[in-house]
This record gives structure tokens, C-alpha cells and sequence, in this order.
């Protein structure tokens, strides 16, 4: 067994599992990247590593400042961890409506959150965080919107653990966007290694990717209420958008058939896998991405079904 140096290098290169218990087309294959097992608890913490690097190395913030950023909760979490190597304090401006369990995680990592008014949903959060740059010495935000550190962090890790695990077979990759940057980072260097594997986004419903407009949801961790100037919808062959329904319905039955205890943004990116298995030819593989575990939505009732 390897010894670590440090909790950060934990950080990575987590399982990939078959799904075998659901019902699929014959010949179609279902794995999906389970990212909670990353320190963190999310695929964020590999984001949170390259935002804080990519500080460091631009010389945008010192060790001993401050990052300041608008976050849902994961992005703050895999922030506060990857801070603790170089002595910077962290800040996080998160809407009111985010659970509870990724805010007190935040605290526990030692970052300070700071509410804004659920309503306003992260365009309100990344002014305050704006804010708090000009009122702050030596602090910086990473605007992990608008940042090209954020493809750029799944580019170079998780695009190619899933080529690597995988040996190059993956037909159709799926996966969530919240900023859009683990769809990207991974769907452009999947493109790069076979131009014929097919990337589709998911967002839920209130999400404005698929034409709609902005609204209210109780999936967690991923929609849009603007696109990032590094999302390209070129990598858009299909947009599934799912209802908060069938995501916790799907929360629900990964728990009860599979053992895999996931968020909601997973329940909809596993539920648009599916959409997309019943109309794969036989010998398809499809990848999907996990971000997160339902241990940190217990609070919000993530078992309940929708039933």
C-alpha cells in the first residue's frame, strides 16, 4: 500500500464502476467516475488545486492572502483544501439556498462564507465576491466562471484518467455543468484522442443551456444562469435537461440497487446516461461523472423520491 505525503496528493485518480444492476440495451455499457472519492469529497477538488496554483505561479496572489470566491459549495470546499499548502485564507460567497453540510465543510477547512440572498443565485454571489476583492489587501478571485484554469484542471487530469481506464473505449461522455468546466476540460481532450465520441451536457430544469430561461431547482450543483466565456457549445452534440424529478428519482434507486450514495447533479447525469443508452447501438460504452456524495444533501431531503 502507498504512503502519502500530504492529504493533496490523494487528489485524482479515483474508480471508475460498471453500472450492472440497472436495466440496458444488450451490448451498451454504463461506468461512471465516482469524484467523491477524492479528498474533498467532489471533483471540485481537483479545480480548487489548479485555481490555487495557477494563482501562485501568476504571482496574482501571495502566500499569507486571501482567495475570495462565488461558489455553490464544492468549488469553496476543494479551495479551503488546497489553501492549506500555502498559508492562504479563504472566502467564499455562497447563496443562502445551498446545503448546509458543503458550508459547515468549508468552515471545518477553515474558509469564512459569506451569504447572499438566495434570489439573487450566483450572479448575486459573484458580485459580492467582486466586492470583497477591492476591499480586501493581497486578495484575489479566481472567478472560476471566467477562468480558463477550470477546463484547463480537468484537461489535464480527468480527461485522461477516463482515456486510461477506459483504453481509449468510450463511445458517448455525459456529464453536468455547473460552470461548465469538467464538461469542457474533459470533452475537449476526449475530442482530441477521437473526434467521434459524442458530448452531452446535462443541466436541470431553470438551467438556460437548452433555451430556457433561468428559474428555481433543487438539483444541486449544476445549471447555468449564463454561459462561461469558456464553454463552447460546439461540444454540445446533445443537451439533456432534466427535471429535479428524475434526478432524485435516480438518487434514490443508485442507493437502493447499486450502493452508490450520490448528489443530485449525479441523479441527472446518470438519468440523461440513460436517455442516452436506450437509443445506443450494441457495443456503445457510456462514461458519465459522479461529482459528489448525498451525504452532503441529507439536509435537504435527497432521499425522498419524488414519488
Amino acid at each position: 500500500m502507498n504512503v502519502y505525503r500530504g492529504v493533496h496528493e490523494l487528489i485524482g485518480h479515483t474508480p471508475i464502476v460498471e453500472i450492472t444492476r440497472f436495466s440496458l440495451p444488450k451490448g451498451v455499457r454504463l461506468f461512471a467516475k465516482l469524484e467523491f472519492y477524492n479528498p474533498g469529497g467532489s471533483v471540485k477538488d481537483r479545480l480548487g488545486r489548479e485555481l490555487i496554483e495557477d494563482a501562485l505561479e501568476k504571482g496574482l496572489v501571495a502566500e499569507g492572502g486571501t482567495i475570495i470566491e462565488p461558489t455553490a459549495g464544492n468549488t469553496g470546499i476543494g479551495l479551503a483544501l488546497a489553501a492549506l499548502e500555502h498559508d492562504l485564507r479563504v472566502i467564499v460567497c455562497v447563496p443562502e439556498k445551498f446545503s448546509i453540510e458543503k458550508q459547515e465543510l468549508m468552515k471545518a477547512l477553515g474558509a469564512t462564507v459569506v451569504h447572499t440572498p438566495t434570489e439573487q443565485g450566483m450572479t448575486g454571489a459573484i458580485a459580492k465576491a467582486k466586492e470583497l476583492v477591492k476591499e480586501i489587501p493581497n486578495s484575489y478571485s479566481p472567478s472560476q466562471f471566467a477562468n480558463e484554469a477550470n477546463p484547463r484542471a480537468y484537461f489535464k487530469t480527468l480527461g485522461p484518467e477516463l482515456w486510461d481506464a477506459l483504453n481509449g473505449e468510450i463511445n458517448i461522455f455525459v456529464a453536468g455543468a455547473g460552470t461548465g468546466g469538467t464538461f469542457m476540460g474533459t470533452a475537449s481532450y476526449l475530442k482530441e484522442k477521437n473526434i467521434d465520441i459524442k458530448t452531452v451536457i446535462v443541466e436541470p430544469e431553470g438551467s438556460i443551456l437548452n433555451g430556457g430561461k433561468a428559474g428555481s431547482h433543487e438539483t444541486e450543483g449544476i445549471g447555468l444562469e449564463f454561459i462561461p466565456p469558456f464553454l463552447k457549445t460546439s461540444y454540445f452534440d446533445e443537451i439533456h435537461t432534466i427535471s429535479d424529478r428524475h434526478a432524485f428519482l435516480r438518487v434514490k434507486e443508485l442507493a437502493q440497487k447499486e450502493g452508490l450514495l450520490v448528489g443530485s447533479s449525479s441523479g441527472a447525469a446518470f438519468h440523461a446516461s440513460l436517455l442516452e443508452a436506450e437509443k445506443a447501438a450494441p457495443g456503445t460504452n457510456i462514461v458519465t461523472i459522479f461529482p459528489d456524495s448525498s451525504e452532503r444533501y441529507l439536509s435537504k431531503d435527497i432521499y425522498k423520491g419524488w414519488e
